[in-house]
């Protein structure tokens, strides 16, 4: 039977959640593989459809990290290799309406305005944005990967364990960014990981280290709606 959580546990909780930030600079500090584990095998009690489970974590650190990060900054760099490349699924929509277009572009701008990138700096928005495929500097990458016979239901279990990878790294004093951007160079990725195409999918990359307290852009925190602006209470 489930036991009630004391409040200072729900207090440790609610901090790490809260607390949760994309951060995009890090410091070389190496995080131990023993942490990862544990991370991930917290991670795993993520709520999923028949317990079916459906997340592969490819951790890489190192050489390894270091290389896939070369492939896929040489894609991106090349005008023409990275117009080669497309995104595995459609993340964002098609169209896109208020307010969510709204709040793209407040938190790019407010991203933007902190470096001191202005709208018509090209060539610095495509070294920011390149620095996802670095990892943003972190010790640890990850790619997180699914079989594609896996239905849409499985998505939704596979954002319930990347959220619980980033809380169980804010509990460890460890901070994250999840990468969608990785999924538009996901043949490098399969590529480099030895990865069956045509059986696995590539979900999106993750950041994982301590943040750099001293880089401006870790000073973003993003706003969020207040409940009453997302939920309905009927009696």
């Amino acid at each position: 039977m489930p036991t009630s959580i004391p409040p200072e546990s729900i207090a440790a909780v609610d901090a790490a959640i809260t607390s949760r930030r994309s951060i995009r600079a890090f410091l070389p500090t190496p995080v131990p593989r023993e942490t990862v584990e544990q991370i991930l095998a917290v991670a795993s009690r993520a709520p999923s459809g028949t317990n079916t489970q459906p997340w592969q974590v490819h951790v890489l650190t190192g050489a390894s990290l270091a290389e896939l990060s070369r492939r896929v900054r040489t894609a991106f760099d090349d005008p023409e290799e990275r117009a080669r490349h497309t995104e595995e699924y459609d993340y964002y929509p098609a169209q896109w309406v208020s307010p969510y277009i709204d709040r793209r572009r407040k938190v790019g701008w407010d991203l933007y305005s902190l470096l001191q990138i202005g709208k018509a700096d090209k060539q610095r928005m495509h070294e920011q944005h390149g620095r996802n495929y670095a990892f943003f500097d972190a010790p640890v990458g990850l790619i997180f990967t699914i079989d594609r016979i896996m239905g849409t239901g499985s998505m939704l279990d596979y954002g319930m364990f990347l959220q619980n990878v980033m809380v169980a790294a804010r509990a460890r004093g460890l901070d994250t960014c999840p990468q969608a951007a990785f999924t538009q160079f996901h043949r490098v990725i399969e590529d480099f990981l030895g990865l069956d195409a045509a059986k696995q999918m590539v979900v999106c990359g993750m950041s994982l280290g301590h943040a750099d307290p001293d880089r401006i852009e870790n000073s973003l925190v993003t706003e969020r709606e207040p409940v009453a602006g997302f939920a309905r209470f009927l009696d």
